[in-house]
């Protein structure tokens, strides 16, 4: 038996059910869906070594459109994986083009069961995991990775600082994720049985801070009527996540790096030193170095918060990665508010992948929500979903070249699709080769 797991998409049960049980003595795990909605959740979730696609799934239709619909929207996600095409018996047209659309191998209806396991373990000794390898078995993310190269490089070195006890700063603009990083971090390290500990400490007032990170005794100040660990004991052989780092006051870093450099703390109203074992994990999403410059954070601190920095890409920068967010967003709010059946329009879908997004993921994620509580029926259309106006005109004496602007936009879309060229085509709304010629016209 291949320790693989196979997806079989196919709203007709009994084929479902057919294909289980024949695959299932060949495959260490097979899963179902009947609904093909439920792929990019499916492989967001789960590593999927093999995908059997149905060509069509509507009643009465039987063009194969759906069926490379899903297959386009498969290889956005995950390139390599495999992909093998099922199409009623005589549709040989269907599986060709199918086959010209990057599907790994097509299978007719009915199947000949000796030739179907064949093809399958072919494509599964073929195909790769579209998932970043995990060093820890069994380990689920605890975040949407995606493939875009951006995220695909930052989860290598994940992995590789995730095992040691070194200071990590990670750093990026609002919403972009940085505490679930931290917290996949924490999964991946050896510090992993113990609940990692959170601060914010742009939260914090100053009168407060010793307490809050270093704990007090019992009538240490008005209302301590109980002794009380600070965070850096609750922490102890476990992870401190201090988020928003670059906001803390100059008074408490100097605070902070004495902690940090002792490796100890004192409580509020004792003399006695406690130890700490600690791994470190900071966010921020300003520019630490331009503050150092300024005067408003210590030069010294940041070499204790900085062993390795890790760079959090905002989400215009992560190319076909904002598909996994929306479909997870949809099925998460689609059930949060017993929306079931809850589809995207291809223009909503178009809108949302051409905005830029400056809350990133979290605003991605506000404005899924509204939609799915504010649209009409079971489809979510252009119109529900509301974002802040991308360009707006301002008077201004410089008018702006106009093949400047041209040469922008190309630029703009080319780094959004990560170099698909076909991608970026459709989403100018001009041809390949139009595209093509522009590209060699402004030396891109």
């Amino acid at each position: 038996m291949e320790k693989g797991t196979i997806l079989i998409v196919d709203d007709n049960k009994g084929v479902l059910a057919s294909l289980e049980l024949l695959l299932e003595t060949e495959f260490s795990e097979i899963k179902t869906a009947g609904n093909p909605n439920q792929i990019i959740s499916i492989l967001n979730t789960s590593p999927i070594d093999v995908i059997i696609l149905d060509m069509n799934f509507s009643a009465g239709i039987n063009n194969g459109n759906e069926g490379l619909y899903w297959l386009k929207r498969i290889r956005e996600i995950a390139p390599t994986l495999p992909v093998v095409m099922l199409t009623a018996y005589g549709d040989v047209e269907l599986a060709v083009k199918a086959l010209k659309n990057e599907a790994t191998d097509f299978l007719l209806k009915p199947w000949d069961n000796q030739t179907l396991v064949h093809k399958i373990k072919e494509a599964f000794g073929n195909g790769k995991k579209s998932k970043v390898p995990s060093p820890i078995l069994g380990h689920k993310p605890q975040m949407i990775v995606g493939q875009s190269p951006a995220m695909q490089q930052l989860m290598k070195m994940v992995i590789k600082v995730a095992r040691t006890d070194a200071n990590i700063l990670i750093t990026g603009e609002n919403g972009t994720g940085k505490e679930m990083l931290a917290r996949e971090i924490h999964h991946l390290s050896p510090r992993r049985k113990q609940e990692m500990v959170t601060v914010n400490m742009g939260a914090i007032s100053e009168s407060l801070f010793e307490s809050e990170l270093f704990g007090h005794e019992r009538g240490a100040f008005t209302d301590a009527y109980e002794s009380r660990p600070g965070k850096f004991e609750a922490a102890s052989g476990s992870t401190l996540f201090m988020d928003e780092i670059g906001n803390l006051p100059l008074g408490m870093q100097a605070k902070l790096l004495t902690a940090l450099q002792n490796r100890n703390i004192t409580r509020i109203g004792s003399n006695k030193v406690i130890p700490v074992d600690i791994r470190l994990i900071s966010a921020t999403n300003l520019n630490i170095q331009e503050r150092i410059e300024f005067g408003r954070f210590r030069e010294d601190l940041l070499y204790r918060l900085n062993t390795i920095h890790l760079e959090l890409p905002p989400l215009r920068e992560r190319g076909n990665d904002i598909l996994l967010f929306i479909d997870y967003f949809i099925r998460r709010y689609a059930n949060k508010y017993g929306r079931k059946d809850i589809f995207l329009h291809e223009n909503a879908l178009e809108k949302l992948r051409s905005y830029h997004w400056p809350g990133n993921i979290r605003e991605l994620q506000h404005s899924i929500e509204k939609a799915i509580i504010l649209c009409e029926g079971n489809v979510i259309r252009p119109k529900d979903i509301f974002v802040k106006q991308t360009w707006s005109p301002q008077l201004s004496t410089v008018v702006p070249n106009l093949e400047e602007v041209e040469r922008q936009a190309i630029e703009t879309a080319i780094r959004q699709n990560d170099g698909n060229l076909t991608a970026t085509a459709e989403q100018l709304g001009i041809s390949r080769q139009t595209l093509y010629n522009k590209i060699k016209r402004f030396k891109l």
